[in-house]
């Protein structure tokens, strides 16, 4: 709640272009919610998060599918051996090759070979184990995503919420310097006609410039919030926006709020746990030895593209890396470490959701109270202005008097406003703490 204060505050004091210059552009919040589901740019980084963690796990498939190759290799050589084999391959030897002279000082021989070649994997215990670590970070990115959404939800209420108190500040402002302008006008004739010293008139001349800069200030803070929601709705038009919806009062429950384990956020923190686990899985299982199948087929010519000769092959291989130093014994270590930090940063997360969550009810409670204390201190500041302005036209009321009725009425109606934004807020807040 102070953060948003603090927020307010900030964009109350900060300058814009003129109000009136601006073009005004009415919307709903559910406009912009709707425009933020659709352009904003936060959740499109999302979406490319959770594809790119999406295309890992397509990865994984090479688990289960077989690794096909396609070469075809041109060679000229007089090696003995190389040029043996060639002809071999090219099914032409002939007896004369059987020559020991043939065979120490061979001439040039071409060979052109076409091969096809297909692995497969059978059993890959630690692969299995990084396919499933990848589906786990793949359906936490997507739960990310989706927590993304529900917070820029939550974001949409507190500016929308802004923007509607902007508008509720220039509304009491500009009454305000209305109500002031009127009781210049009525002290600068009290003054024609004797009835006030230069002193009062001058008190209230320096009102009317008080309520100008404040209303100022207000109209800036309302081209500061209509900014906001354009950076929300990524638009760079940057319009100032009025809303459609009013500033009213929400009626909200918090008896029954808690924490869920199954908020997507809190889910997607469990899932990266899981995806820790099986990595830690992975790196114990490739100790254990690995079957793989393969085959391949060979086309051999003298002459390019051509297939005079052709062979297979075909097989299995178990492999056993045995020791690798102590590399293996180290990534089990720290993936192990990691495992067991996934978990404690996991407990500390829902336990500051927790805490979190018992801050928020509290604030609503104190905006609730708040609430009901502002709404009594402004029936009665109006009452009092009222009673004041009626005896200072009678010329039965001091002229600060008066002022200091008009002032405090402005801060009750602002006071009022703001804590119905925090009332709100405190609301919607809570929603987004207990969304499941």
């Amino acid at each position: 709640m102070k953060n948003t204060v603090n927020i307010f505050l900030f964009l109350l004091f900060l300058g814009g272009l003129p109000f009136q210059a601006q073009k005004l552009k009415p919307i709903s919040k559910t406009e912009v919610l709707q425009k933020v589901s659709e352009e904003n740019t936060t959740i499109k980084i999302s979406e490319q998060e959770f594809n790119a963690a999406k295309a890992d796990y397509r990865q994984t498939n090479a688990v289960f599918l077989p690794n096909i190759t396609a070469s075809h290799t041109a060679i000229a050589t007089t090696n003995p051996l190389m040029a043996f084999g060639s002809k071999l391959n090219q099914e032409i030897l002939t007896q004369n090759d059987f020559n020991p002279a043939v065979l120490n000082d061979p001439s040039q021989i071409e060979n052109y070979a076409t091969k096809f070649e297909i692995k497969q994997p059978l059993i890959n215990f630690d692969g299995m184990y990084q396919r499933k670590a990848a589906k786990s970070k793949m359906e936490a990115m997507s739960l990310k995503t989706e927590r993304t959404q529900d917070y820029l939800v939550f974001e949409v209420d507190k500016a929308y919420m802004q923007l509607q108190l902007a508008y509720k500040a220039v509304t009491v402002l500009e009454k305000a310097l209305e109500a002031a302008n009127a009781n210049k006008k009525l002290a600068d004739n009290s003054f024609k006609q004797g009835y006030l010293q230069r002193a009062d008139v001058l008190n209230v001349e320096v009102r009317v410039t008080e309520v100008q800069n404040q209303l100022q200030m207000a109209q800036s803070n309302v081209q500061n919030a209509s900014n906001y929601l354009s950076f929300l709705m990524n638009d760079d038009m940057y319009v100032v926006y009025t809303p459609t919806d009013e500033l009213s009062v929400s009626n909200f429950r918090t008896d029954d709020k808690i924490i869920s384990e199954n908020r997507s956020d809190i889910k997607a923190m469990q899932l990266a746990t899981n995806a820790y686990e099986a990595m830690n899985k992975a790196d114990k299982m490739a100790f254990l030895p690995r079957l793989n199948a393969f085959a391949s087929y060979e086309l051999h010519d003298n002459k390019v593209f051509r297939a005079g000769a052709n062979g297979y092959l075909f097989g299995a291989q178990l492999s056993w890396d045995i020791f690798q130093g102590s590399k293996r014994f180290g990534k089990v270590q720290k993936s192990k470490a990691e495992f067991e930090q996934s978990k404690l940063e996991y407990n500390q997360y829902v336990s500051k959701n927790n805490l979190e969550l018992n801050k928020a009810k509290r604030a609503f409670l104190d905006a609730e109270n708040k609430l009901k204390l502002t709404s009594l201190a402004l029936e009665q500041s109006e009452e009092s202005l009222r009673i004041r302005t009626n005896r200072f036209k009678e010329g039965l009321e001091k002229t600060s008097d008066l002022l200091i009725a008009e002032t405090k009425y402005a801060q009750k109606q602002l006071e009022y406003y703001q804590t119905i934004f925090e009332y709100n807020y405190s609301q919607a807040y809570l929603k987004f703490l207990t969304k499941e």
